[in-house]
């Protein structure tokens, strides 16, 4: 039986990332092991539960019946081992975390890291990229995303604000026309980065300007990239405050119209909607939640 219960887990974590490959990364299990417990399953119940294609896997109609109670299955051990852990004055456990890839020595990271000082039986697991990861395919907990949230199948909590700023280093505007209203943008170049939209918003004493810039120099993928550039002295971009204070502190960037502001954007936690938040994850949130006010950016 005990078998059976593994195996259905397995089955679970195959259907909600579509691949074996994908259901080995969640449960930290090569693809031969969890082929092998798929197997077994179906051979043992006189089944087949998925379609299987070289590109995916789709539930077959068994499989779909089959679904819900494995995953009620899966949802009530889960939350079994949370009561364990609830009374637990030191919490013990896996976490595995998505982040922005810029800003590794910044305040979200570092109170990340603060977190699993304070916890040292939880054992982090952190990705770094600026591209959106799937985080029930990568089989991760938590996820740390900026900006505005698209719709989709994510729960989220706002933790934090952070600011921008629209910067240019000082060898782009040597020789170049001064900068006196958002209409003189026009003539300038400009950074862009792949997964963010170009359009920006400025604001100033309750009237608001959108401009779309035209001159885009050079497209980069990473925020990292984009702030290179803005410092090789290539263009213009708005890069968070954090990743700058230094720089314009040192006076190797500039601030473009300071009288213009561009609106606050949230930092926000979220997480798969696939069951019962594990009690690590509100954990962290948590953390992240009492810690606010450092973590503006």
């Amino acid at each position: 039986m005990i078998d059976d219960y593994r195996s259905l887990a397995v089955f679970v974590a195959i259907a909600d990332t579509g691949s074996l490959s994908a259901a080995g990364r969640r449960l930290k299990l090569s693809t031969s092991v969890i082929s092998h417990h798929l197997s077994r399953l179906e051979e043992r119940q006189g089944v087949t539960l998925f379609f299987r294609s070289t590109r995916s896997m789709s539930l077959t109609p068994e499989g779909q019946i089959a679904l819900d109670p494995a995953r009620r299955m899966v949802t009530a051990g889960e939350e079994a081992l949370d009561a364990i852990h609830a009374g637990n004055d030191e919490p013990v456990g896996t976490l595995r975390v998505a982040m922005p890839a810029f800003g590794e020595q910044g305040r979200l990271h570092a109170a990340l890291w603060d977190f699993a000082k304070l916890h040292p039986m939880v054992a982090i697991s952190l990705h770094c990229s600026d591209t959106p990861t799937d985080l029930v395919k990568d089989g991760f907990d938590l996820a740390i995303r900026l900006g505005t949230l698209r719709n989709s199948n994510l729960k989220s909590r706002r933790i934090a604000n952070f600011k921008r700023l629209l910067v240019a280093s000082p060898d782009y505007l040597v020789g170049r026309a001064a900068i006196k209203s958002p209409d003189d943008l026009a003539e300038n170049d400009f950074i862009s980065v792949t997964q963010i939209p170009s359009l920006m918003t400025l604001e100033r004493d309750g009237v608001s300007i959108q401009f779309d810039p035209i001159n885009k120099r050079v497209e980069v993928n990473t925020v990292t990239a984009a702030k290179a550039s803005v410092l090789a002295g290539l263009g213009i971009w708005h890069i968070p405050l954090g990743e700058i204070e230094n720089d314009l502190a040192q006076g190797r960037l500039v601030r473009i119209l300071p009288d213009w502001n561009l609106p606050d954007l949230g930092i926000y936690a979220v997480w798969p909607d696939i069951g019962p938040q594990k009690a690590l994850t509100r954990r962290l949130i948590d953390h992240f939640l009492e810690h606010r006010t450092e973590l503006m950016l």
